[in-house]
């Protein structure tokens, strides 16, 4: 019982530290990443479609992205889609395909990317804290019930503790190199 709350709560909690890797690829730093923009929603034949799933999209250079739709009816799309994100970029395009110049990163907007992977970052560490807390519940639950002992109880809580501060450290870890990473000219 105790080993099926443990690997149930450390499953939920990778999920999140996973979740948290996705999301800090999206957001922008000085180098072009095909990251940036390959989830980015584009309204194509009345629904929203991955950008990965219209084109292929490179990096030929540090900062520039080239997108190669599929189908050159996709590009009207595809220039919408990028206007309208908060990416802040112009694209161009020769009739096959876009190119995204990347610009150097002002001062100021390092700042403000920097306290969005910090709120991103927070999310994550409320995510894991609430895995904690459901997992205890769960522990709780099979005590209530006669199913596990008040040691078990007492065990089981330390080693979920346990587990929760080792993602902890994971997710700041993650979250710092990512502000360097933004920050780095």
């Amino acid at each position: 019982m105790l080993k099926d709350v443990m690997s149930d709560a450390k499953e939920r909690m990778t999920r999140a530290v996973e979740a948290l890797q996705g999301d800090l690829r999206t957001i922008r730093t000085g180098r072009a990443s095909p990251a940036l923009v390959e989830r980015l929603p584009v309204e194509y034949y009345g629904s929203p479609i991955p950008l990965n799933q219209l084109a292929g999209i490179s990096a030929p250079e540090p900062r520039m992205l080239v997108i190669r739709p599929w189908d050159r009816s996709a590009i009207g799309p595809i220039e919408k889609a990028i206007l309208k994100s908060d990416l802040g970029l112009t694209p161009s395009n020769d009739g096959q395909i876009i190119r995204l110049i990347i610009p150097p990163l002002t001062e100021e907007r390092r700042r403000e990317l920097t306290r969005l992977v910090a709120r991103r970052v927070e999310e994550a560490r409320v995510a894991v804290r609430n895995i904690r807390r459901d997992a205890i519940e769960m522990l709780r639950d099979l005590e209530k019930e006669k199913l596990i002992s008040e040691d078990d109880l007492y065990k089981g809580r330390d080693e979920v503790q346990e587990l929760t501060d080792d993602f902890i450290k994971q997710i700041d870890e993650i979250g710092k190199a990512k502000e360097a990473e933004i920050m780095e000219q």
